[in-house]
């Protein structure tokens, strides 16, 4: 099943523990593919952006759980400050 296609973001690739953590939740899979590429971009950033592993870990799982409650940009998170201004 890890074979599935998960799509990332604009700046930032899908790290591979987000991809397999959201191959194995239906639910917040489902909604990462509905939310625009940019909002994926953030919920990548804000994950790649953590300084400890079980900070990055917590952040994973409150993607999952923030997907599955329909959230469709990271709670807290001003944006990708790798983003331009213009949105690329």
């Amino acid at each position: 099943m890890s074979g599935q296609r998960v799509p990332g973001g604009v700046v930032h690739k899908l790290p591979a523990d987000l991809r397999e953590s959201l191959i194995g939740n239906p639910t917040a899979l489902a909604a990462w593919r509905d939310i625009t590429p940019l909002a994926r971009n953030e919920f990548i950033c804000w994950v790649e952006d953590a300084k400890q592993r079980a900070t990055r870990e917590r952040r994973i799982r409150r993607t999952q759980e923030e997907l599955e409650e329909g959230k469709r940009r990271p709670c807290c998170w001003p944006g990708c400050k790798h983003r331009e201004r213009t949105g690329k």
